[in-house]
């Protein structure tokens, strides 16, 4: 394996990728040979995500960015094998379980497919969100008409929602507390086995960390991880290496921050009950239940945190390091009329 740091040169694009940008280029760079690409996009009322086919570099936006909930597949791997057969170029991206899921599907080795997954910290209910989206909209009075789960309106490291031009950072949003604090995640998540038997031709991933081992590649506007796992990968790699910035990176020390590599989270005590709570409870008072952290957990995240702060000054000879600490979800309503936009 080969393992790097990127950043697509594009800063648009970066700004509206989950982390540096990659995954455009790789999509780009597909397209432009006449082939397809796979992956994940919102649907239209917003309730859900799916994976569709792209064909055409207008289109890539609509894959661009992270979606925390499960995606329904559909009949995309059909559409995969088809394509495969008729000779196209095929780039299917999702996550690790995914990847494996189409590998056992298509039943044989195809030269023509090139897969890519992310670092998954795990899945999130679909059932959860479309609650979640509902009490939004409830909340606002207003249709949701676009989400971002990765605003950097903030910074990268501490990303949010933003939805409708409204933005929420993912410290403050109900619904990827819940996420974080591993809640809401598929049965299958806390025993990941895809973390053990990786199919794909490259992962993708945030490069936490990247300020301990390379600051000069930490602006606050996101960096990627990338894993190259095969020779098809590889080269597909190369053909893009010069619309980015890149740099060598040992393995073990590119995942030290990034544990979803190898190992999957643990499963909470209360998750059953969870389940049986979102089905009866409002989500507010879901969020509220489950997201009040003890006197002794507030105590002990401030104490970490105090002594990160102590650590960087003393690295950095009391001058202030550039962070990334503070992205977010937006929110994009339909106000009939107009859009208006709202941070909080």
């Amino acid at each position: 394996m080969k393992t790097f740091a990127c950043i697509n040169k594009n800063e648009t694009i970066r700004i509206n990728s989950s982390s540096g940008g990659v995954f455009s280029l790789l999509a780009e760079n597909v397209l432009l040979s006449n082939g397809i690409v796979y992956g994940v996009s919102m649907t239209e009322d917003c309730y859900s995500a799916e994976f569709i086919r792209v064909s055409n570099l207008c289109e890539i936006k609509k894959l661009r960015g992270s979606k925390y909930f499960q995606a329904k597949i559909g009949n995309s791997y059909k559409r995969v094998k088809q394509d495969l057969i008729d000779g196209k170029i095929v780039l299917f991206t999702g996550t690790g379980c995914q990847i494996n899921g189409l590998i056992s599907f298509l039943k044989k080795d195809y030269a023509n497919l090139i897969c890519v997954d992310m670092i998954c910290h795990g899945v999130p209910s679909p059932a959860l969100w479309e609650k979640y989206a509902k009490f939004q909209e409830k909340k606002h009075g207003k249709k949701i008409e676009s989400i971002n789960f990765r605003c950097k309106d903030e910074s990268w490291n501490d990303f949010g929602i933003k939805e409708n031009n409204m933005y929420i950072s993912k410290d403050k949003d109900l619904f990827m507390q819940l996420f974080l604090n591993d809640y809401c995640l598929r049965p299958s998540c806390y025993y990941c086995v895809a973390k053990k038997n990786k199919k794909s031709d490259i992962t993708i991933a945030d490069f936490w960390g990247i300020e301990n081992l390379i600051p000069q590649m930490n602006d606050g506007k996101g960096t990627s991880l990338i894993i190259v796992r095969t020779e098809k990968g590889n080269k597909l790699f190369d053909q893009i290496s010069s619309s980015m910035i890149v740099k060598n990176v040992e393995y073990k020390e590119a995942i030290k921050y990034n544990p979803s590599e190898y190992e999957s989270v643990k499963k909470p005590m209360e998750r059953k009950q969870f389940y049986k709570d979102m089905n009866n409870m409002k989500f507010e008072n879901l969020a509220k239940k489950y997201l009040k952290l003890s006197l002794k957990t507030k105590v002990k995240r401030k104490l970490e945190i105090f002594i990160n702060h102590i650590s960087k000054k003393e690295k950095t000879g009391g001058h202030k390091m550039k962070q990334n600490s503070d992205y977010g979800l937006l929110f994009t309503f339909n106000n009939n009329q107009k859009n208006e936009s709202r941070q909080i």
